[in-house]
């Protein structure tokens, strides 16, 4: 399989758990380290019982039992590891490619940060969810900025 194909594989192991990509690209040390590293922030986050909780639709019970010290770290080193895995099979080749997994990991942490006040329609939608709906502003954020750049840099430097 060359480097094209496997770039889809990469990111979908990276969203199963971060460090996959890193071990199926043979960067065993860097694979450990991230699955260590999401470990630890989703212990320490009590994550899993946010997400249990969120599915069943007890958004104020996920709220409480949210630890946001950790869990706004969380973010940064998921879309970190995404990229990494990206970069690592060749994915960095467009200027800027970088920008919308930035993006994202901002505008995830944004969504963390205001997860237990902000209502949307009226709908408190808690740590998990509101999260999730920033994921493609933060996309369509970095391939702006990055579109916006290309094109400065073609005409411009």
């Amino acid at each position: 399989m060359n480097d094209k194909e496997r770039k889809p594989e990469l990111i979908f192991w990276s969203i199963a758990l971060p460090g996959f990509a890193q071990l199926l690209n043979g960067k065993y040390v860097k694979g450990i380290l991230f699955i260590a590293l999401e470990f630890l922030i989703n212990v320490n986050a009590n994550f899993n019982k946010v997400i249990l909780l969120s599915f069943q639709g007890e958004i104020k019970q996920a709220i409480e039992q949210a630890n946001y010290q950790w869990l706004m770290f969380y973010p940064c080193l998921y879309m970190f590891a995404m990229w990494d895995g990206y970069r690592d099979v060749g994915g960095m080749k467009t200027p800027y490619s970088f920008l919308p997994f930035v993006f994202t990991a901002y505008f995830l942490t944004v969504g963390v940060i205001y997860s237990s006040k902000l209502k949307l329609f009226g709908v408190l939608l808690g740590p998990v969810w509101l999260p999730i709906l920033f994921l493609p502003l933060g996309l369509g954020v970095g391939f702006i900025f990055s579109s916006i750049l290309i094109n400065f840099r073609k005409n411009y430097v």
